[in-house]
Formats: structure tokens, C-alpha cells, sequence
């Protein structure tokens, strides 16, 4: 099994990763119907939500010994509370930016990830940097200077997405457990904090879960389904796909998002924003012809 999963793609593999991403990418639709919302209220239900359907699909799986493990291991829980609140806090960022009116800095984290993995890898990990993936990454750094020189300031919303999402994949990785186990693990630790929110704000009278709305009731209590689905998906669909394919399978969300920004919400695009993402674009293709070029090599 190992050794189809990382010299073949599997369809289910495909299927799963390819739903998530594009769940994933009208995520802002659902963020957006929310933009009335305190920030950390939809963060607290996002939380609480998904702990009974990440529940439920262990009990399901039965592999809820797993998760009993982690829990009685003192190692595994630290690790598990560093991936909880790196998630929470790129959770964090993407709704304020979407309810704020910064999609396209949304996407243009999620644009830049790959990139600044690369370049993470390089630095932390000693991994040497092939041409394409030097330029790729150079041309994301022109990217962001363009923006900084625009706007007089670091384009803080995108990285801040970046660095949260990058350190929360490599910690995942460093967590010994399933993924499914592993994202119940994490809105477990973060529940506590959640109900604490919430408690606070049903009684200073700023919640607006339970109020004369019953759509934000509605939404809110979506908040679960919406956000533990595509993380199981993506976390499955990950271990039947070559790196190779999730490489490009994951600028489908960030594309979407850009989409979503530009025509659905309208929100100002202009020449250096443009001129930053055709020079990320550009990154992208480059970086991404290398990957392919490289996965094509006979070992």
C-alpha cells in the first residue's frame, strides 16, 4: 500500500483531495454570510461544531483508541496543543480577512505557501533548492516587495496566513497519529477555549447564536460540517496521492478564492495586486513545471 501511494494516484485519493480543495475555495461565500459575526464567535463554533462530527467519523472508523492514546501520552498531547493553536490561528486570520473584505489576501497566502515551504525547507531543514524552485521563490519575493512599496506596509494578512498554514503542516507531520485522529485531537484541546467564548458572550449579550436570527443560529451551527469535512477529505486524499499531485491539486482553492473576490464580492483589484499575482502566477507555473519535470525522472 505504501508503495502505491507514492508511485501512483489513487481516483479515491483524487476525489477526496479535489473535493476538499474545492470546498475550500467557496468557503468565503459561507464566511462571508457571517461578516456580521464577532470573528472569534464563528471561531468558537467552528470548534465546537467539530467535535461531534470528527467524533462520530472515529467512532465510526473505530479507531477511537488511537485518539485515547494521544491523550494519555504526555509528548503527543504537546505536540497536538502546537498544531491546535497554529490552526486556530490561521482559522483566525482567514475569517477576519474574508468578513473584512480581504479575500485576495486570502488567496495570496494560499498562493504563496508552497513557495515559502520551499524556502522553509531550505533554511530549517538544510534541503537544497533546484533552479526552478529558486526563481519560483525569488519571483513570490518580488511579489511581495510590489505590495509592501503599494500599500507602505507588509502584506500581514497573506503572510500571516502563510507562515500559520506552513508551521501547521510540518507540525501535523511530526504528530504520530492519523488525521482524522489528529483533528479531533486539536478541536478537543481548543473546546475548552470555545465554550469559554461562547459562555462569555451569551452573557454579556453579544452572542448572536440563539438571537432573533435564525439564519446566524443556522450558520453557526453549520460551522462543524463546513469545517471539519474538508480537512478529513484533504487529510485522506493526501495519503493515496503522489506529493506531485497535491502540489497542483492545491492552487484549485486559492484560485477559486480569487475568483470568488474579484467577481462575487467586488473587491478592488488593482494594478500592483495585479502586477503581485501575475508575478505569483508566474512562480507557480515555474515551480510547478520543475515539480513535474522532477516526479518524471525514472528513480
Amino acid at each position: 500500500m505504501t508503495q502505491q501511494n507514492q508511485s501512483s494516484d489513487s481516483p479515491r485519493g483524487l476525489a477526496f483531495a479535489l473535493g476538499a480543495y474545492v470546498l475550500w475555495g467557496f468557503l468565503p461565500l459561507y464566511m462571508k454570510a457571517l461578516s456580521h459575526v464577532p470573528t472569534f464567535e464563528v471561531l468558537a463554533h467552528r470548534v465546537m461544531w467539530s467535535v461531534p462530527v470528527a467524533g462520530l467519523l472515529l467512532i465510526w472508523l473505530g479507531r477511537t483508541r488511537d485518539l485515547m492514546t494521544a491523550i494519555r501520552t504526555p509528548r503527543m498531547l504537546a505536540m497536538g496543543c502546537v498544531t491546535a493553536a497554529l490552526i486556530s490561528m490561521n482559522w483566525g486570520i482567514y475569517v477576519w480577512a474574508i468578513q473584512t473584505g480581504h479575500a485576495l489576501d486570502a488567496a495570496l497566502g494560499y498562493y504563496i505557501n508552497p513557495l515559502f515551504s520551499i524556502l522553509l525547507g531550505a533554511v530549517v531543514l538544510r534541503e537544497p533548492m533546484n533552479l526552478p524552485q529558486k526563481i519560483a521563490v525569488g519571483l513570490a519575493g518580488v511579489a511581495v516587495v510590489v505590495l509592501t512599496v503599494d500599500a507602505g506596509r507588509l502584506p500581514v494578512l497573506a503572510l500571516g496566513m502563510t507562515f500559520t498554514w506552513a508551521a501547521y503542516a510540518y507540525a501535523k507531520k511530526q504528530l504520530p497519529i492519523g488525521p482524522n485522529q489528529g483533528f479531533l485531537l486539536e478541536v478537543l484541546l481548543l473546546l475548552p477555549l470555545a465554550l469559554g467564548y461562547a459562555v462569555y458572550a451569551g452573557v454579556t449579550g453579544t452572542a448572536k447564536f440563539m438571537g432573533p436570527d435564525l439564519t446566524d443560529t443556522l450558520l453557526l451551527a453549520s460551522a462543524g460540517v463546513v469545517t471539519a469535512v474538508p480537512l478529513i477529505l484533504y487529510a485522506n486524499g493526501a495519503k493515496l496521492l503522489r506529493l506531485s499531485t497535491i502540489g497542483i491539486l492545491q492552487y484549485v482553492s486559492p484560485t477559486l478564492i480569487f475568483l470568488v473576490a474579484v467577481f462575487v464580492f467586488h473587491e478592488p483589484f488593482s494594478t500592483a495586486k495585479m502586477v503581485a499575482f501575475a508575478l505569483i502566477w508566474s512562480a507557480l507555473a515555474i515551480y510547478t513545471y520543475g515539480m513535474v519535470r522532477h516526479a518524471r525522472r525514472p528513480a
